[in-house]
């Protein structure tokens, strides 16, 4: 056996050459490494079966089907195939190829070795999968039965939370345990205490125990504490979870017939600071540490049904463009550390993205239409919850309509210039609102975002609303309060330079706590619960040396050794 110390060494040298390596979210069924993906009619199989060297790091070796960011990208791309490309699946039965094993949950020796940012935005990401599972459900018609065919620990318990039903096996064996505390000194960092307490809602003083008992609960007592569903006997099991499947198959509006939509290969010319997408453009400036994605606006009318954009698949612009801009998201997240500012621009005539927006909300029931609706409301999530600084800059050209009038509104400030830019005739910059605006893109608190911007003043909503479908310039705009600031030709490029070297200066640190604090406004719910409460703990706990000094649980993990806690309840 290495020498712990030594092995700890090991894993600061891999993390540090993790951190160079870029991550690609792009990948597909037939390169997938872990996972298993079949579909028969209505029902789906979705098995895990990780493979023990491949890792996504160096350093590490993926075993008892515990996973990593690899796992979890595959993951993702499999739930958004399904949801996309099988309109006829409408359960989808997620169980593992490891006899005894369901899932062992994040590896360890990979949390040991990875950077403070690589283990948070890991977890980030393995929350927004799951979350994505609970959106199919909740919203699609395409649910979710875990079928836990052996152990489910850490992270692999809290995979099986996320799903609609929850099969155990009654082997004398099996259980499922969150046993984070009392092994490695964190806590289950991927939604697993929001999900028992506020879904599974499980008693406090039994959910106390259970995430405290190492070795898990198991049987009927997993039943009785509301941590499964049921549990059934080998003989039976395979027997149960078809005809569970079948049952929950019988619930959904999904279509009958298949033909979905192909989500081919992304479109990227990758360069050092830039990636050109067909629809939209990402350029960063590393001198001032900002980012800035120019969004793109349709150049072909928008389609007269929906059997047409079958026909155009994943060319259709609203999903081509969420695909591209889901992708830009999680690059910028993985990949560029250092990128503090986010600046959001646009491209376009409002009125052809006022044509596609109102496609979409004419067509919202049919499953392909709901489907590219809700990829929306999943990725502004994704921008909601950003660490990095938002601004939004509306000039003239620009194309904020409807759909992308909503990014407006999920930044941390808006800047629309008042007029022409001087010896420039394009005309001068407007938005444009509509039912996009007011319903079908909630935040995570479950509010739009002009009712959270407008939290203290509901009459502003409403008299937004009145303005749907006119073109609103500057000084309405500012009037009504849509944008922050409205600087003229003579004040813009001063403005914009002041404003951005300012948000270079500041802390990083400061400004997320900022940020993440003034975004959610409102009701509490399970994900901001997630994503506010719990994430800001897990952050901390992360960087304590109780777990990860080198005399900390998870380094010491394995290694035969105690580790040294400091005691303090700070």
């Amino acid at each position: 056996m290495l020498n712990p110390d030594h092995s700890a060494d090991m894993a600061r040298e891999d993390a540090a050459s993790a951190d160079a390596m870029q991550l690609d979210f792009q990948t597909h069924p037939q390169r997938y490494r872990h996972w298993k993906l079949t579909t028969s009619g209505a029902i789906a199989n979705l098995d895990m079966d990780v493979s023990e060297d491949g890792a996504a790091f160096p350093g590490y070796e993926l075993k008892l089907n515990s996973y990593d960011i690899g796992v979890d990208i595959e993951l993702y791309d499999a739930i958004q195939r399904l949801r996309f490309e099988h309109p006829e699946v409408k359960t989808v039965v997620v169980a593992s190829n490891k006899p005894t094993m369901f899932c062992a949950g994040a590896n360890i020796r990979m949390l040991a070795g990875a950077s403070h940012g690589h283990k948070v935005n890991f977890c980030k990401f393995t929350n927004e999968t799951r979350n994505a599972i609970e959106d199919a459900g909740e919203y699609s018609g395409q649910r979710y039965l875990c079928a836990l065919n052996g152990t489910a620990a850490g992270g692999g318990y809290e995979l099986a939370l996320a799903m609609d039903y929850l099969i155990l096996v009654d082997d004398g064996n099996a259980a499922v345990s969150l046993p984070e505390i009392s092994l490695l000194a964190v806590l289950p960092g991927t939604g697993g205490l929001t999900r028992l307490v506020d879904k599974r809602k499980v008693r406090r003083d039994l959910a106390d125990v259970f995430c405290t008992v190492e070795e898990g609960v198991k049987g009927q007592r997993a039943v009785d504490w509301r941590l499964v569903d049921e549990t059934v006997p080998s003989s039976q099991f395979a027997q149960r979870v078809a005809e569970r499947a079948e049952e929950m198959s019988r619930m959904s509006d999904r279509p009958d017939a298949s033909g979905g939509v192909q989500l081919t290969p992304l479109s990227r010319l990758i360069k050092a600071d830039s990636i050109e997408y067909d629809w939209l453009g990402l350029s960063i400036d590393r001198n001032n540490r900002n980012v800035t994605l120019l969004i793109k606006g349709p150049d072909t009318e928008a389609p007269d049904n929906p059997a047409e954009v079958i026909a155009m698949g994943d060319r259709f612009w609203p999903l081509a463009l969420v695909r591209e801009l889901d992708d830009a998201l999680l690059h910028l997240r993985f990949n560029e550390a250092d990128i503090g500012t986010i600046i959001i621009r646009s491209a376009g005539t409002g009125d052809a993205v006022k044509e596609y927006d109102e496609f979409l909300q004419r067509n919202r029931d049919n499953w392909l239409i709901r489907e590219t609706i809700l990829y929306w409301k999943r990725t502004l999530k994704r921008l909601d919850l950003t660490s990095r600084t938002s601004f939004a800059f509306i000039e003239p050209g620009s194309c904020f309509a409807g759909l992308l009038a909503e990014l407006l509104f999920a930044v941390d400030r808006s800047y629309m210039l008042d007029g022409q830019f001087e010896d420039d005739d394009t005309p001068a910059a407007t938005i444009m609102l509509s039912e996009s605006n007011f319903g079908p893109l909630p935040m995570s608190n479950g509010l739009t975002r002009l009712q959270t911007r407008f939290l203290g003043e509901p009459d502003s909503v409403a008299a937004a609303k009145g303005y749907i479908g006119r073109e609103i310039d500057a000084g309405l705009a500012a009037r009504l309060g849509l944008v922050t600031f409205t600087p003229d030709d003579i004040d813009w490029e001063d403005e914009i330079r002041m404003l951005l070297e300012e948000r270079a200066s500041f802390s990083p640190d400061a400004l997320v706590g900022m940020e993440a604090n003034l975004r959610f406004a409102g009701p509490e719910t399970l994900e901001t619960k997630i994503f506010g409460r719990l994430s800001a703990w897990q952050n901390w706990i992360f960087q304590r040396p109780n777990a990860v000094s080198d005399a900390g649980a998870l380094r010491r993990y394995g290694s035969g050794l105690r580790p040294e806690y400091d005691k303090n309840r700070v």
